[in-house]
Order: structure tokens, then sequence, then C-alpha cells
């Protein structure tokens, strides 16, 4: 696949017009934008579980699992930490409305 960047035709599949360091940095961002994108799809399911939870006892259940999963991505980086409070405040106020 031939494409045009900055006015340049270049070969995506061409290891010999480009550095090493550029394949390499490529290879890793495909590898983590994977596993960013696998995160996050798992927050908003555990989100979504504890919303949808019509039964106090199975929304505590997954409430736990989505704020330990909220935690470890606002500490990786993967969201800020704003947002990850205010989704924790989002499923907490839903959790305790459920009685």
């Amino acid at each position: 696949m031939i494409s045009n960047i900055g006015g340049f035709n270049t070969k995506e599949n061409n290891l010999m017009d480009r550095h090493k360091q550029q394949i390499k940095r490529e290879r890793q961002d495909k590898k983590r934008r994977a596993r960013n994108v696998s995160n996050l799809s798992r927050i908003r399911t555990h989100v979504n579980k504890v919303l949808q939870a019509t039964d106090k006892g199975e929304a505590e259940k997954v409430y736990g699992q989505a704020v330990s999963l909220i935690d470890k991505a606002a500490n990786k980086g993967l969201i800020h930490q704003n947002t990850a409070s205010r989704r924790k405040a989002q499923i907490t106020r839903h959790l305790n409305a459920l009685d």
C-alpha cells in the first residue's frame, strides 16, 4: 500500500526506507493500543453491568470489580484521575439508590 505523507510517497511494508526505531515504535504502539482498547472496553462493560443491575447483591459483586478496574486504569494513566472519580461516583450513586 502506498500512501502520501507530507508530500512523499511511502510504502507501508518496505522496511528499507525506515529506521529500526521507527519500526519498533510502530510495533509497540500497536500492542499498547490493543491493550488500552481492551482495558477501556472491560471498564465500560463492568460499569454498564452495575448501572443495569436491578438486584443490590448482584450490583455489589460487579461494583467491586468495576472500581478495581477504574482505579488500575487511572493509576496507569489510561484514564484521567477525575474521570475515574466521576465514574466511581456514578456507579456508587446507582448502587446506593438500589434498596
